[in-house]
């Protein structure tokens, strides 16, 4: 497939773009591949955030317009204080603020498991893996996003295409639970900071431990399996 990449005409098309990347270097990668495409029809306006808390700050400020195209790295650093964890959580929030905005997430994660829980809560319009991103995976991927369709990369694709797996599933207070432990809260703190009582969370926390088969029974082992699994 060919892009024109020729300068921009009067006649264009107005498109508001968000870009949401803890890589500075990354976001400027993507505005370069981003304003190549066919600048005769399109004229890109480019909004950018490096984690959640600024992605946040710009989400609600009046000033910003409703964005139609939206990239977001998944791993990123949180916002706690409203509850925003990952890309996936910003999506969510863009999703409620900006139904008609079309999500692109981009994630180094290879999982299997992280894959399908992504596609099944968020239903993303285009879903990168990392590794295999490209100037030109990432136009032909936008191309296809901008004209209502459906984008999984290369990988992406071959893992939904594996035999399936044994489903594992968890909630938003199970990963609130796990991002916790990995900070070091102690559990009878942490009704603190999660809408749930203490024994619900001390529930879901052995629960954690008999889903993700930690025979040790200690935080840290089920801390590091979930996120080698892409949990949180």
């Amino acid at each position: 497939m060919t892009f024109d990449l020729t300068a921009s005409s009067s006649q264009t098309i107005k498109r508001n773009i968000l870009i949401v990347d803890d890589h500075p270097f990354i976001i400027e990668g993507y505005k370069n591949a981003i304003t190549r495409y066919n600048p005769k029809e399109y004229d890109f306006v480019i909004s950018q955030a490096y984690d959640c808390r600024s992605a946040y700050d710009l989400l609600e400020d009046e000033a910003t317009p409703n964005f139609d195209i939206a990239f977001l790295d998944i791993s990123m650093p949180a916002y706690e204080e409203k509850e925003l964890y990952s890309g996936e959580d910003l999506a969510k929030l863009i999703m409620k603020k900006m139904p008609y905005c079309k999500i692109i997430l981009l994630t180094m994660y290879t999982e299997l498991l992280k894959i399908k829980t992504i596609i099944r809560t968020i239903q993303p319009n285009g879903l990168i893996i990392k590794n295999d991103l490209t100037f030109d995976e990432l136009l032909f991927a936008f191309d296809k996003v901008i004209k209502n369709e459906k984008y999984y990369s290369q990988s992406v694709v071959k893992m939904l295409n594996q035999s399936p797996h044994n489903s594992i599933e968890i909630d938003q207070f199970d990963k609130q639970i796990l991002f916790h432990l990995s900070k070091g809260t102690k559990v009878e703190e942490m009704s603190q900071y999660i809408p749930i009582s203490l024994n619900a969370i001390e529930k879901r926390r052995i629960n954690l431990k008999e889903l993700l088969k930690i025979k040790s029974g200690s935080d840290e082992e089920l801390v590091k399996e979930a996120k080698s699994k892409g949990l949180f």
